[in-house]
């Protein structure tokens, strides 16, 4: 009976997870119109579900959906995207998971700080590497930041005031 109810629950984490990753490649089909390029609000699905996700499903999700994303519809950019959004997963997981045994809204919060600082740094890096001009980078800086801002806020109000933290313990716990 054990046995049959783990099979259970690893299926429903694994139909979160793919539900996540498909919201990802979605999320980053279109983005807002900035100068010089676009804001996308995959961060707000990243972020989101790295927090109820262990690090695993998050990196599913965060890395390879945000590649999955870009070799679809901008290709350039796609091992940039697994490496950081991929990283960026993992950290606020072992963070979210690790960490939140008193506090876990606080411990949350500081991965998904921590995952934003990650996610800023690894695409400015990644840009100037791409395109072979650090100012190309240093001017998409403020929206990078802006995105990773959106996606941390985002995700954490979806988790809990929306209460789907929750929603996905209890729906797991059922189980």
């Amino acid at each position: 009976m054990e046995r049959r109810q783990d099979l259970k629950q690893k299926t429903l984490r694994l139909c979160i997870s793919g539900l996540f990753m498909a919201l990802n490649i979605a999320m980053s089909s279109f983005g807002i119109p900035v100068p010089g390029g676009h804001l996308y609000l995959n961060d707000i699905v990243i972020c989101t579900a790295a927090i109820l996700l262990n690090p695993i499903e998050a990196f599913m999700v965060g890395g390879i959906g945000a590649f999955l994303g870009d070799l679809f519809f901008y290709p350039e950019p796609m091992f940039v995207s697994l490496f950081t959004h991929g990283l960026q997963a993992v950290i606020i997981s072992l963070f979210a998971h690790k960490l939140a045994h008193k506090h876990p809204a606080m411990a949350a919060s500081a991965g998904v700080f921590v995952g934003a600082v990650i996610m800023v740094i690894g695409y400015t890096i990644g840009r100037a590497w791409i395109y072979s001009t650090p100012e190309y980078a240093l001017l998409k800086l403020p929206y990078q930041i802006l995105q990773a801002v959106i996606g941390a806020i985002g995700g954490m109000l979806l988790c809990w005031p929306c209460g789907i933290r929750a929603l996905f313990q209890k729906t797991i716990d059922e189980i």
